[in-house]
């Protein structure tokens, strides 16, 4: 089964016309008057959270309330924000400590949206959000493994520093930051020593050592990295997280793939091109080692992951960025970003181009949840309210630019 259609676009001519900002506005707001119509703001849709419930389109609007370029709009981007956050506030997600399908997510957005609607409620977000702090100390904090993005540590650290950047205020000590790092060290150390891994770290989720940025190692690292000052406080891991880096740089296929989780090291080919298995998520641990380590071969490693989404990323899995064709064009995007190159806006261009094509709409499958933020539409809007601000672009919750300090 092929997973992706073949790319019809000619790669960019110096020259070519790059980006027509009306003509990406008209299609987010498309986008909107479809979300908004076909998924209501109800409790109906708050399992879920962040990654497919009302959460995530909460988000969507707060994204584009931010961007300068749709000023004009952003008290009723606020004021949607607010609404469709509203049902997730008044009962829970389902699994309180999780990020991406939980309440800790939900939390974490209704802090930043209501300090920016200036609601004095965001304190008791805040707090609710902090609360959960503690429990994410313990070693045997989730049996399915504790430290990847959607439910485990590494997303409660993403979230506390999102929030932080949002507020421009650190909403945790480093000190705090650190004891989750530690924890998340001494546990992917421990199940390396103990499954002889051949990285000083390794991590499992429900038994599966996955390396790509969803449940696997590589946004577990990202975040070690990112958390401020980390490395330099606690030398001992710093080499090791290094080096285990090097040790997933060097599973990179030669087209730019990587495998999807430890199991398939040596298979013969790796089908998954998607931000949450394979180059697509892997590709922001790498651009954080660059921009950390100033090392080329970080950069050569990301340029390499970005070849392969542009041969194989128009995904048909549908329009969404954890597998579909807007989180694949957010490769190149974040390239853009590190290189300046705007061979990569081109490309950009090219898969949101794509997503209106007849040959999409007709024949890319219909996600679960059509209007979602990690599966559907509002994913989609998020990316191309990036293309219009290129310089600001990032994957939610994954902004590898930031150093979190203030």
């Amino acid at each position: 089964m092929v997973r992706f259609f073949p790319n019809p676009y000619e790669d960019y001519q110096p020259g070519s016309t790059l980006i027509k900002q009306d003509t990406v506005i008209k299609n987010i707001e498309e986008h909107v008057a479809v979300i908004t119509k076909r998924l209501q703001p109800s409790q109906r849709s708050v399992d879920g959270g962040l990654y497919v419930g009302v959460t995530g389109v909460s988000y969507m609007f707060y994204c584009l309330a931010k961007n300068p370029i749709l000023s004009d709009k952003k008290s009723y981007f606020i004021e949607k924000s607010l609404e469709y956050l509203q049902p997730a506030l008044e009962c829970s997600a389902g699994d309180k400590t999780s990020f991406l399908l939980g309440d800790a997510g939900t939390y974490a957005l209704a802090t930043v949206i209501r300090k920016e609607a200036g609601n004095d409620l965001f304190q008791e977000s805040l707090k609710q959000y902090k609360s959960l702090y503690s429990l994410y100390l313990s070693p045997k904090f989730l049996k399915c493994g504790g430290d990847e993005f959607f439910v485990g540590r590494a997303g409660y650290l993403a979230g506390s520093l999102w929030i932080s950047r949002e507020l421009k205020t650190p909403i945790f000590t480093n000190e705090e930051l650190y004891k989750i790092c530690d924890i998340m060290f001494q546990s992917g150390k421990d199940y390396s020593k103990s499954h002889k891994s051949p990285c000083p770290l390794m991590y499992h989720y429900y038994n599966t050592e996955y390396l790509g940025a969803a449940h696997g190692i590589s946004f577990i690292l990202q975040m070690l990295l990112t958390v401020p000052g980390y490395v330099d406080y606690n030398k001992a891991a710093a080499q090791d997280i290094k080096s285990t880096v090097d040790f997933i740089a060097s599973l990179q296929t030669p087209e730019g793939n990587w495998p999807c989780c430890m199991e398939e090291i040596g298979m013969s080919d790796h089908k998954l091109v998607h931000w949450c298995h394979g180059a697509p998520g892997t590709v922001y641990l790498m651009a954080k080692a660059f921009l950390m380590y100033k090392d080329q071969k970080y950069l050569n490693a990301c340029k390499k992951a970005a070849e392969v989404v542009w041969q194989k990323g128009l995904l048909r899995k549908g329009p969404g960025i954890c597998h579909g064709v807007a989180g694949n064009g957010m490769v190149f995007l974040l390239l853009y970003r590190l290189t300046g190159d705007d061979k990569y806006l081109h490309r950009a261009k090219s898969f949101a181009d794509f997503m209106n094509t007849d040959e999409f709409l007709r024949d890319a499958r219909l996600p679960d949840n059509p209007e979602s933020l990690y599966e559907g539409t509002a994913g989609t809007v998020c990316y191309l309210s990036d293309i219009l601000i290129p310089d600001k672009a990032e994957f939610p919750f994954q902004d590898v630019f930031s150093t979190y300090t203030f």
